[in-house]
This record gives structure tokens, sequence and C-alpha cells, in this order.
């Protein structure tokens, strides 16, 4: 669980709502469907207009990242990695079947099964190397999707701004629907900077660290793999292992 994320967007909303009340504001006046509806409904299907179903649709499966990322702690997978090495050296590369059925990530479960199959070290890099640099390519753009939100967002907050103000133009006869008119187009505008900036933005450069991590986990598995391959000493496997990650 990532705590901080969700301290940060509460703080920066609290910090918003806060300076409402401490100069005297009502906060219920900064909240409008209305506003809402167009910033967030035309910068959605603004992003929707962008990018293809695929992107768009793994954007929203890495949403929940933010504050539950997947787990990226090198330490188990080394242990792993160092485990399989001592049992090839003892036993053979096809001692490691017995060991798939306890992998659950598809990634490493693919290595080990080309280690299984006796592949030549190079080809199982040249592989794994192939499926990494598609999958990054694919959360990098996945990423992008809230970095155009964010973009799209203070401009859709103008444009709701300016749909406020034409509706008060409208009704300059009747003073009793000019209140609304004006509030719809300055909270839309505060709704679409404050989106992208405590939101759509900082998910997106959140996301992305979260692919390079993944990224260079992968990287450092795939090395482990091969070791094993090639039949190195576990230790030496190990602290070349444990170098990607140094503190």
């Amino acid at each position: 669980m990532d705590i901080l994320s969700i301290l940060g967007l509460l703080l920066a909303i609290g910090g918003i709502l806060l300076g409402q009340w401490l100069e005297g504001g009502n906060i219920s006046s900064i909240v409008q469907l209305t506003a809402f509806v167009i910033v967030i409904g035309g910068t959605t299907g603004a992003v929707m207009i962008q990018y293809k179903l695929p992107i768009f649709l793994r954007a929203v499966k890495m949403l929940p990242w933010m504050v539950k990322p997947p787990a990226s702690e090198p330490a188990p997978l080394i242990e792993q990695i160092i485990s399989w090495s001592h049992l090839a050296r003892k036993s053979g590369l096809l001692a490691l079947e017995s060991s798939l059925d306890g992998v659950s990530d598809p990634f490493l479960r693919r290595g080990l099964q080309m280690l299984v199959d006796g592949a030549e070290p190079q080809k199982i890099r040249d592989t794994l190397l192939v499926e990494l640099e598609a999958r990054d390519a694919l959360e990098r753009q996945a990423a992008k999707v809230f970095e155009s939100a964010g973009g799209y967002a203070p401009t859709i907050g103008i444009l709701g701004a300016v749909l406020g103000l034409i509706h008060v133009m409208e009704n300059l006869a009747d003073p009793s629907k000019l209140g609304a008119g004006i509030a719809t187009a300055f909270v839309a505008t505060i709704y679409g900077v404050g989106s992208a900036n405590i939101f759509f933005l900082p998910v997106s450069n959140k996301l992305k660290g979260i692919v390079h991590e993944r990224a260079y986990l992968r990287e450092m598995l795939i090395e482990g793999l091969v070791g094993v391959a090639e039949g190195e000493n576990p230790k030496i496997i190990e602290a070349r292992l444990q170098g990607f990650f140094v503190r």
C-alpha cells in the first residue's frame, strides 16, 4: 500500500478546501456538479479520441497502482534465482522443472521454462528482451494517457468557464440565474487546473516511475536467468544481481 499517494492527494485537496474556508468562503460553493461533468467528461472524451482502446484500458487497469503498486522488491527474486542456480549446478537444468508450478509471474515463468527446455543463454536473453521492451512500451504509453488528460483538463475547464458565461449572458434579464452561471464558469476553471495538477499529471509521473522500476527489475531477472543457463557460480550471479540495486 502506497500511503504517500493517498496522503498527498488528501493534503492537496485539503489544503485547497482549508484555504477556501480560511478566506471566509463556503466550501459548498466550489462543489459544482455541472462543472465537474464538463471538465471530467470532456477530458475523458478527448483522451479516448487520442488513444487506441487497448492503451486506454491498460491505463485504467494501471490506475490502482497509485495506491497498490505491483511488488518490486528484488531481494526475494534474487534469493529465488540463486536457489535455482544451486539446484541447476547440482542436478542439472531439467531439475528446475519442479519449480515451474510455484512461479506466478508470467515473465519469470517463461524464462524458467526456457531454462528447463535447454535454450541457449543468448536465445533466452534475446527472447525475454523482446517481451520486456514490448511490455515497457505499452505501459509507458498507458502512463501517458494521464499526462494527456493533464494537458486537456485546463483547456476543458476554460471551455466550461465560457459556457458558464454564455449562460450568464443569456439570463441578464433574470438576476436569479446569474449566480449559478458565474459559479459554473469559475468552478469549471478550478476543476480543470486542479484536476490536472493534483491528479492527472502526478498520476502519470508516478506510473512512469513504477513502469521504470518494473522494467529494471525484469532486466535483473534476465541477467540472473542467463547466469543460471551459463552455469555461473551462484555467488557471482548473486553479486551481479545485487549490483542492480545499490543503495
